[in-house]
This record gives C-alpha cells, sequence and structure tokens, in this order.
C-alpha cells in the first residue's frame, strides 16, 4: 500500500546495511512520517513493547527480524543459551498476540537446525524474509475472500456498503494489504462504493490515528467515530457489516483482539448484522480452546489511559486528561466467544468460528492436543 503515493511495507533491511532492520515508527502517524531503525534485540524488544510496531502480523515479523540480529551480534559463545535468551525476551513483550511466539519459535528452531553452517546469518535473512512475505501473500488472499462478502452486499442493495471496524487491522499491522482491511482495499480498487466507521480505538487511538491514515492515503471513503458510536449506528440500519482483526484466535473460534470489540460484536448480534474477524493462519492458537480462560490478557501502562497525544503547534504533546488521585486499569484486549462470531476470513477462505470448520481450512492441526 501506499504513502504519498510511494509504495511501503512496513518492515524491511536499510538499504546498504543489512545490520539494520527498519520499521515505519507508528507512534507518530498521522503527524509525522519517520523510520525507526532497529540494530539489537533490545531494540526490537523496545519496537514491539513500546508499540513502535503494532498489529499481530508485523509484531512477529519483527521479532523474526530480531533473532535474525541476535545471531548477527552473536560472539559465537554459549550459542544455543544465548538463543534461547534472546527468544525469550522477544516473546515476553506482549503476551496475547499468538504470531509473536509462532514467529520466535520457528525463527529460533531453524537457527539451531543451521547452527553449524558458515554463512547462517544470510539463511536466517531469508527465512525472514520468506515469512514476510507469505504475510503479504496471506493478506492479499484474505482481501480475495472477504471481498466475496462485500460484493454480495453490494449486488444485493447496489448502494454504498457500509463497514465498521475497531482497532487498526490494516497494512500498517501486517506487511501489506492488512487483514480486515485487505477486503475494502480490494473493493475499492475494483470500484464499488464503500464506506468505513472508523472507531478512534482508545487509549492508544489506532484507529483515528492509524485505519484513518491509511484508507485516507489509499482514497478510501471513512469516518472517524468515537468508540461508543457503533451500537447506534447499527440500530439505525447505517452498518452492513462488522469487520475486525485478531491478536489470537482459539481452535474453537474465540477471538482476542483490541479491547472493545467484544462489545461491537455484540452491538452487531442484537441488530442480526454480521461480524467477521480477518486473520491469517498465524494468529490461530490450536493449543487453546477456551479462549477467555486461556487467552493471556495483557494489562498495559496506565499513562496510556491518563494521557493523550496530539499535535499542537506542529509538535507532538501530550496532556493529562484525568485526576492524578483517579486510578487506572488498562486491560489491552477482551475476548469475543466464537458464538458473536459469523465468519473467520482466513488465507484458506472463510470458515464459521468452530473446531469443526476451522480444522476442515487447517486439517494438519488436528492431532494438535486441545483441552476441550
Amino acid at each position: 500500500m501506499k504513502i504519498q503515493d510511494k509504495h511501503y511495507h512496513t518492515i524491511w533491511l536499510k538499504v546498504g546495511d543489512k545490520r539494520v532492520v527498519q520499521v515505519i515508527d507508528q507512534r507518530k502517524i498521522p503527524f509525522q512520517f519517520e523510520i525507526f531503525d532497529i540494530a539489537t534485540v533490545d531494540e526490537a524488544c523496545f519496537a514491539i513493547s513500546e508499540m513502535v510496531v503494532r498489529g499481530a502480523p508485523l509484531i512477529g515479523i519483527t521479532a523474526a527480524f530480531g533473532m535474525y540480529l541476535a545471531v548477527l551480534n552473536s560472539d559465537g559463545s554459549d550459542f544455543e543459551n544465548y538463543i534461547a535468551r534472546n527468544a525469550e525476551k522477544l516473546k515476553a513483550t506482549r503476551p496475547t498476540a499468538v504470531n509473536l511466539a509462532f514467529a520466535v519459535d520457528e525463527i529460533s528452531n531453524f537457527i539451531l537446525k543451521n547452527k553449524s553452517r558458515n554463512n547462517l546469518h544470510e539463511l536466517v535473512f531469508e527465512k525472514v524474509e520468506s515469512m514476510k512475505l507469505q504475510e503479504v501473500i496471506n493478506s492479499e488472499r484474505i482481501g480475495e475472500f472477504g471481498l466475496s462478502l462485500i460484493e454480495a452486499i453490494y449486488a444485493r442493495t447496489k448502494q454504498t456498503v457500509n463497514i465498521l471496524t475497531h482497532c487498526n487491522a490494516g497494512w500498517l499491522a501486517c506487511i501489506d494489504w492488512g487483514t480486515a482491511t485487505a477486503p475494502i482495499y480490494k473493493a475499492h480498487l475494483q470500484g464499488i462504493p464503500v464506506h468505513v466507521w472508523v472507531d478512534e480505538t482508545r487509549p492508544r487511538n489506532q484507529g483515528a490515528r492509524l485505519t484513518a491514515f491509511e484508507l485516507g492515503e489509499q482514497g478510501v471513503p471513512h469516518t472517524v467515530i468515537p468508540d461508543n458510536t457503533g451500537g447506534h449506528l447499527m440500530q439505525h440500519g447505517m452498518v452492513d457489516f462488522v469487520i475486525v482483526g485478531s491478536d489470537r484466535t482459539t481452535a474453537g473460534g474465540d477471538v482476542a483482539n483490541k479491547i472493545g470489540t467484544y462489545l461491537k460484536a455484540l452491538a452487531a448480534a442484537d441488530n442480526g448484522i454480521p461480524f467477521y474477524v480477518a486473520l491469517p493462519s498465524s494468529t490461530f492458537d490450536f493449543t487453546m480452546s477456551d479462549g477467555i480462560r486461556e487467552i493471556p490478557i495483557e494489562q498495559r501502562n496506565v499513562v496510556e489511559v491518563a494521557e493523550i497525544e496530539g499535535i499542537i503547534g506542529g509538535q507532538i504533546q501530550t496532556v493529562r486528561i484525568i485526576s492524578e488521585k483517579s486510578p487506572v486499569a488498562n486491560y489491552g484486549f477482551d475476548v469475543t466467544p466464537a458464538r458473536l462470531v459469523t465468519g473467520l476470513i482466513t488465507e484458506r477462505g472463510i470458515c464459521k468460528a468452530n473446531k469443526e470448520s476451522i480444522l476442515d481450512l487447517f486439517p494438519e492441526q488436528k492431532q494438535i492436543k486441545t483441552q476441550w
């Protein structure tokens, strides 16, 4: 996708220096466009935990590049323990997004399998790059399958298709295309009139700052709304369907996503509006069955709620919005039960949010043990 008509991925190696990974600094969007350099595992951890990079697929690939940097910076001593320590350090940064652990484990196993190779760092880079490009392919396929849902609505109504989304599940959260936004971009490119209701997504405002920004750069009509507006819009027939992303989805179809997603699913169910979740296979956790009981929910810094960022006189500034005497709870995610999910849009197709339908798309996962 594009920023100011120039195509970008969200992560890449610095031109002329393969020891530096570069990402778009999402803390600055939409006010400033800056590139953030990552040259060590600790800097990769910072980028993930401090939300320089955001979104489950991008977090996973950033962690994979972190393991690549670990290989580059190794002195060769006690190599296996060194790799294990850095892997655990990366996995501890964001506990809810399963892509993170999946990517780190995938690269760690690859590193240890090939540790005696003289060109190990080159092999690891090739592996990480292949994972990155697979995420792009997955997102585009999600877009193709999700497009069919938008086409069906437009064929029936011959009117603008109104879509509500929450947080950022766009190309900024992935590598390209996005998950929830991929069908929207596909429809827009085909000339189907679409309009997106963009939840602001407090407390970090990923919807207002990221989703709205990227939709605007692609020329997709959209409107930013307060988080609590979605139910009203649904009651008045102003939403055709809801589509969100996921940070972890269980084998039974429970979906962990940015806090507030569950409330959108409840409103959609009450108003008979389809509620879809778009996700690549790397976001499934086939070892879990009960999302509410098993998925770890990240509790983030209270400052995110107590303060808010904006731009004043060309400078990004922070102001406090609550009394210093008031305590804060900042749960980063909630879990939407499978019963509220109309369907899951994956790179392999669309399925229902239940064990049988999911495993029909991913039969190779049937041997994984879950607690049913």
